[in-house]
C-alpha cells in the first residue's frame, strides 16, 4: 500500500537538494516553481514517514506484548493511530486542482428580486470582504455598478493571498465553491407590509490569470470606449473613460468604468478578460470531468440555488452538501470557514471515492 509514495519521497529529497543550491535562485521563476512543488509534497512525505514509523512501532509493541500483556493496550493505540494516518495519506494523495494556489476574481450580480436583490448582493460583497480580512487576504474592488438604494447591480473584486500559502489554503482552493446562485429570504427594506420576500444574487468565481496563463492576440480584441454611468464624481459622466473589451473568437466581454482614466479601466478590464478566458479554457479541457467550476450557475434563477440565507430563522443552508447552521448573522460578518469546509470535505470525499473506484 502507498508504494507510489516512495517516488514522491525521492522527488522531495531531490527538490531539497536543488533548493539548497544558491545558483537555482538566480532564476526566481524557476525557484518559485520548485518551492511550490516542495510545499505540495512536504505534508505527504511527513505523513508517510509517520505511517511507516507507526507500522514499525506496532510490530515492536506486539513482540513485547507476547511477553508482557501490559503492552497490549499500546498495540491498540498504535493501530488506531495507523488507521488515522492511512486515511490522512489517502486524502493527501487525492489529485489536487492545479489552480488551488491562485488568486481569484469574484463577481456578484443582482438577479431576481429587483432592488432587494441588489441590496443582498451588497451583503454578499461585505461577507466576502470580511472573510478575506479574517484570513489575511488582500481585496481590491475592480468594477462596480451601484443601485439606487445602495446595493450593487454588479460588482467585481480581486482577492489575493499574502506571500506563500499552505497547500489547500489558497484563495481559489477556498472560494471556488462559492460560485452559483445564492438565495435570500427576508423582509426587504422596501416592504411596508412586513412580508418575507425571496430574491437571489449570482456569484461567479474565476482564478485570476497571469499573462503567461493566457495568450491573447491583440488583433482578436475589439475595444470600445463609452461614458461612465452611475453616481456622480470627477471624471464620471463627463468623459469617455469606460472601456469594454470583446474577445472576438470567443465572444467573451469584460468592461470597467470605475477608474478615472481610460488606460486604467483598460488594464482592469484586461485582468477580468484574462481570468474569464482562463476559466473557459480550463472548463473546455475538463469538460468530461466532474469539476467544481462547471457547477457554477451563470444565470441568476431562484430555482437553481446552491445556498439559502434565511433571516427570520437566522439560518444558512448549503443545498449541495446538506450543511445547515443557525448563525447567519456571524456568517454574513465573515465567519465562513465552517460553510466552506463542509464543501471542501464533501469534494474530497467524492474524489476519494472516485479514486478508489478507478
Amino acid at each position: 500500500m502507498f508504494e507510489a509514495v516512495e517516488e514522491l519521497v525521492g522527488e522531495h529529497a531531490e527538490l531539497e537538494k536543488k533548493l539548497a543550491d544558491p545558483s537555482v535562485h538566480n532564476d526566481q521563476a524557476h525557484a518559485r516553481r520548485l518551492n511550490k512543488r516542495y510545499a505540495e509534497l512536504s505534508p505527504i512525505v511527513a505523513a508517510y514517514r509517520s505511517w511507516k514509523q507507526t507500522g514499525e512501532d506496532i510490530e515492536t509493541a506486539r513482540e513485547l506484548a507476547a511477553d508482557d500483556p501490559d503492552f497490549a493496550a499500546e498495540v491498540k493505540e498504535l493501530e488506531q493511530r495507523r488507521e488515522e494516518l492511512t486515511e490522512k495519506l489517502r486524502l493527501l494523495l487525492i489529485p489536487r486542482d492545479p489552480s488551488d494556489d491562485k488568486d481569484v476574481i469574484l463577481e456578484i450580480k443582482a438577479g431576481a428580486g429587483g432592488d432587494e436583490s441588489a441590496l443582498f448582493a451588497g451583503d454578499l460583497l461585505r461577507m466576502y470582504l470580511r472573510y478575506a480580512e479574517r484570513v489575511g487576504w488582500k481585496t481590491e474592488i475592480i468594477d462596480a455598478t451601484e443601485s439606487e438604494l445602495g446595493g450593487y447591480k454588479d460588482v467585481q473584486v480581486a482577492i489575493k493571498s499574502r506571500g506563500q500559502v499552505e497547500p489547500g489554503q489558497g484563495v481559489w482552493a477556498r472560494l471556488k465553491y462559492e460560485g452559483g446562485v445564492h438565495r435570500v429570504q427576508r423582509v426587504p427594506a422596501t416592504e411596508s407590509q412586513g412580508r418575507i420576500h425571496t430574491s437571489a444574487a449570482g456569484v461567479l468565481v474565476t482564478p485570476e490569470a497571469e499573462e503567461i496563463d493566457v495568450e491573447i492576440n491583440p488583433g482578436d480584441l475589439r475595444i470600445d470606449v463609452y461614458r461612465s454611468s452611475g453616481p456622480g464624481g470627477q471624471s464620471v459622466n463627463t468623459t469617455d473613460s469606460a472601456v469594454r473589451i470583446t474577445h472576438l473568437p470567443t465572444g467573451v466581454v469584460a468592461s470597467c468604468q470605475n477608474e478615472k482614466s481610460q488606460l486604467q479601466n483598460k488594464e482592469q478590464a484586461m485582468r477580468i478578460l484574462r481570468s474569464r478566458l482562463l476559466a473557459m479554457a480550463q472548463e473546455e479541457a475538463e469538460k468530461n470531468a466532474a469539476d467544481a467550476r462547471r457547477s457554477q450557475v451563470r444565470t441568476v434563477d431562484r430555482s437553481e440555488k446552491i445556498r439559502t440565507y434565511n433571516f427570520p430563522e437566522n439560518r444558512i443552508s448549503d443545498h449541495r452538501v446538506g450543511f445547515k447552521a443557525y448563525n447567519l448573522d456571524q456568517v454574513l460578518d465573515g465567519d465562513l470557514d465552517a460553510v466552506i469546509q463542509a464543501c471542501v470535505d464533501a469534494d474530497s470525499a467524492a474524489k476519494l471515492a472516485a479514486s478508489q473506484a478507478a
